[in-house]
């Protein structure tokens, strides 16, 4: 069985205490993780800028 190759990358962000008390309660809001919220909004954002292409569906390279 071959493995899964891991295409997440860590790095340390500083953000100030009120953005992320008010990033906390959005994602539990929506019932995801901070770490999974902040890649929402992330995602979301490089979409409006026209900065991110949607992945196709059944394209694994």
């Amino acid at each position: 069985m071959a493995k899964k190759e891991n295409t997440n990358k860590s790095f340390i962000l500083r953000i100030d205490a009120e953005m992320m008390e008010a990033i906390e309660v959005w994602a539990a809001d929506e019932f995801r993780s901070v770490n999974g919220q902040i890649q929402y909004i992330l995602d979301q954002a490089l979409r409006k800028a026209g900065r991110h292409k949607k992945k196709e569906k059944g394209n694994n390279d």
